[in-house]
């Protein structure tokens, strides 16, 4: 494969989208370039709607995004676009509750209320409903989400369309949505400043996001009736109900995932790949970094708080990954 890619030439492949999985996008692209000295890939963290929209327009060589393009955008496009799954993650409720030291429970019902405006105080019987014995403050809430259009956004908002009914009739699902209540920041980087600013803040970020910032994130309410606090294991669980039903072009949701394990906001992130690529010395390259990805950066997954892709899908994405060249 290094082969390949040194016959290419130099290459310097600008690529950008999701915030999600940039934390180990910038370590693989830094690892990739110090094996490969030849080819450099330049990650921009501007969010998924920024990825669909610059790998469309030809500004990025390839793009990225939590929140899988949909079939009008697909239908729409002057170029195919492969969707590639490169890792799993989990978003997180965070929350910033002065005096208030217990891990805190919530339900996706919960949730979609703070977001829609019908929870405004920390001390609301509902909140208090999922956590027994715990005393909350008389503190209003601020909700903070993604101001731009987000794939973390699309996840959350996709999880919360399958559990209020409300929301689903309201807001619904998408990139970005019409919020009824709270203030919008830009990046999960974004929403985790604010909330780690703001008592009484309530966001929702990727789960490498709360580690790296030291957020407090609430355990969530799965299908199964058990509430859990987000874990490789817990994303993993809710991947394996997907893989016996994977369609070939690899979108698919898995929030709100059956199983007592299965942690509930979870979601593969893709990288959007053009076929065939405007230059073919490039699309060699990238075809090769791939490969890369799924003999020596997967492993690195868990450590930095993602899913690995489980065996089978890995092996579909090995097979998928012969069409870019």
């Amino acid at each position: 494969m290094l082969a390949v890619a040194g016959a290419a030439g130099a290459q310097n492949i600008n690529a950008g989208g999701a915030t999600f999985p940039a934390v180990i996008y910038n370590k693989w692209f830094s690892e990739y370039a110090q094996a490969h000295p030849s080819v450099h890939i330049n990650y921009a963290g501007i969010g998924s709607g920024g990825g669909i929209q610059h790998v469309l327009d030809g500004t990025f060589d390839f793009g990225a995004s939590d929140g899988p393009m949909s079939d009008e955008q697909l239908a729409g496009a002057k170029i195919k676009i492969m969707h590639i799954p490169t890792v799993l993650g989990a978003v997180v409720p965070v929350y910033n509750l002065p005096g208030v030291n217990q891990d805190l429970n919530f339900s996706g019902g919960v949730i979609a209320d703070i977001y829609l405006g019908n929870i405004r105080n920390w001390n609301d019987s509902r909140i208090a409903k999922d956590n027994p014995g715990i005393k909350f403050p008389d503190k209003a809430i601020l909700p903070v989400y993604r101001s731009g259009s987000s794939g973390t956004t699309f996840i959350f908002t996709d999880f919360l369309s399958k559990v209020s009914p409300g929301w689903a009739s309201g807001p619904g699902r998408g990139t970005a949505v019409k919020w009824p209540a709270g203030v919008g920041a830009t990046g999960n980087e974004g929403i985790a400043g604010m909330v780690r600013q703001a008592p009484g803040a309530f966001g929702y970020v990727e789960l490498v996001y709360a580690v790296q910032n030291n957020i407090k994130y609430g355990a969530v309410l799965n299908a199964a009736g058990k509430y859990l606090k987000a874990t490789t294991d817990g994303v993993t669980a809710a991947a394996a109900g997907a893989l016996k039903s994977m369609p070939a072009d690899f979108r698919v949701s898995i929030t709100n995932a059956p199983g007592a394990t299965s942690y509930p906001i979870s979601s593969f992130t893709w990288m959007l790949i053009p076929v065939p690529f405007r230059d073919p010395a490039k699309g060699k390259a990238v075809a090769d970094f791939l490969h890369w990805m799924l003999d020596h950066g997967e492993s690195e997954a868990a450590g930095l708080g993602y899913a690995p892709l489980p065996k089978p899908v890995a092996d579909k994405v090995g097979l998928a990954i012969a069409k870019i060249q």
